[in-house]
């Protein structure tokens, strides 16, 4: 942040800002965009693309932004960008392919919508920032080839808690720390909520009910933290992870080095998990080792105890407030808050949520049919586990018993669906990388 807020201060005052466009106008979008056009120099949100346009219009209006011009066309949208104009509409693509933007923020939630949206943003050479751990949790590893290709940012964003996660993560690694979990700190979790126990605390929000079932039922926590393993090399101790529970309120340091084992923390390239009623929350925490002996009496100095256990945490996450920082880092300095630099550690696998029927069609993430767990991407290859980013609209061959992690031999996919190919097209590239099943070479080495 030190490095960013200077160099778009010279943007600004060089009049040449970083022109952003957003896909998506929800809760989290409007909170992007009244951020960007109010508090960030050297910085334009130049369109923004929603389904409803109306919505889009709303996300301006309430950044104070008025005489917003709805378009069609690419040529359109490209004359508004070189005019200094504020577009909206209902076509993402364009977006995507017009000239004059640096990069898209996709803020929607959806797998084979942002899916699509992320492939174009790529193909046109832009920087793509994913406010979406659902696509990246599923198709990330193979996205960024293709942006390593193009020569593109492909980035989780910073403020979300697995970009807040990786900022631990490396600033541990500066200080010669060795990294053994990667940690988040969650209020709830119950598989089983569903968009009816969630309706009354979403409509309090003004969010989408499936949204908040999504973080209530672990199937948000299991992509975030699935995509901070792709990130760091890490892996699951378990599937679903440990996920240990405390009274709520109990200090996270009081807590956090009796919650996991140590010798699986010690051996191996480290786990993530997540820990349910510690305080402070929503933050997150990295748990680290020293090996040296006077560096240890210099960390005991300084407060953080004996070990062979180091709790570094951030105690909170600030969401829309630091996804222009991401921005800034990919564009000004190529810099990744959080990318699949591993290739698939850990996946989200499909869980029965309710007992599912023959001839069902499975719904949405965050509804009533399914939750997600984490595996080690290994464990869900060997075993042809069900990816829950795949699962959305898949038939069913015959009954699943609730708590079943469902396989492909489970249902019928959906024809013609772009995730589908690039799950296809991840798994032959990186079971063809020859990478172990314990570590992972980083991916810029696979494409060597």
């Amino acid at each position: 942040m030190i490095l960013v807020d200077t160099a778009l201060a010279k943007r600004q005052a060089e009049n040449k800002p970083i022109r952003v466009a957003m896909v998506g106008a929800g809760f989290m979008g409007r909170g992007i965009a009244l951020q960007i056009c109010n508090y960030v120099p050297g910085m334009e949100l130049v369109a923004i693309a929603n389904r409803d346009t109306e919505k889009a219009k709303r996300a301006y209006t309430e950044a104070g932004i008025v005489g917003v011009q709805e378009v069609s066309s690419l040529s359109s949208l490209e004359d508004n960008i070189r005019n200094g104009k504020y577009s909206i509409t209902d076509d993402a693509m364009l977006l995507c392919e017009a000239e004059g933007i640096d990069a898209i923020i996709e803020v929607t939630g959806a797998v084979e919508f942002g899916t699509n949206v992320a492939m174009r943003a790529i193909e046109n050479k832009k920087h793509i920032i994913m406010m979406n751990a659902e696509v990246d949790g599923t198709v990330g590893p193979i996205l960024k080839v293709y942006a390593d290709k193009a020569g593109v940012v492909f980035t989780n964003a910073d403020g979300d808690q697995p970009g807040v996660e990786m900022n631990l993560f490396r600033f541990v690694k500066t200080l010669g720390v060795k990294p053994v979990l990667c940690g988040n700190i969650k209020g709830l979790h119950d598989p089983y909520r569903n968009p009816t126990t969630q309706k009354g605390f979403a409509e309090k929000w003004g969010q989408n009910p499936a949204m908040v079932t999504s973080f209530a039922d672990g199937s948000k926590i299991s992509f975030e933290q699935a995509i901070v393993a792709n990130g760091t090399g890490m892996r699951v101790g378990t599937r679903g992870m440990h996920g240990p529970t405390v009274a709520s309120g109990t200090p996270l340091k009081d807590v956090v080095h009796n919650l996991y084992p140590l010798e699986e923390l010690l051996e191996g390239p480290g786990i993530v998990d997540y820990v349910v009623g510690a305080e402070p929350g929503p933050g997150v925490f990295v748990l680290g080792t020293h090996d040296h002996p006077i560096q240890q009496h210099y960390l005991n100095l300084y407060k953080l105890g004996e070990g062979p256990l180091y709790l570094f945490y951030t105690p909170y996450h600030l969401c829309h407030f630091e996804v222009p920082t991401t921005v800034a880092r990919a564009v000004l300095f190529n810099d990744a808050a959080l990318t699949p630099t591993y290739g698939p550690c850990v996946e989200v696998v499909a869980t029965a949520k309710i007992d599912l029927k023959a001839g069902e069609v499975v719904d949405g993430i965050g509804h009533y049919m399914t939750y997600g767990l984490c595996e080690n991407a290994d464990v869900t290859e060997r075993e042809n586990l069900l990816p829950l980013g795949v699962a959305e609209g898949c038939v069913l061959k015959h009954d699943v018993p609730k708590d079943k992690v469902l396989t492909y031999d489970d249902v019928i996919l959906p024809e013609g669906r772009l995730v589908d190919k690039l799950r296809e097209e991840q798994r032959r590239y990186f079971a063809s990388a020859e990478k172990s099943a314990v570590g992972r070479e980083p991916q810029k080495e696979a494409l060597a």
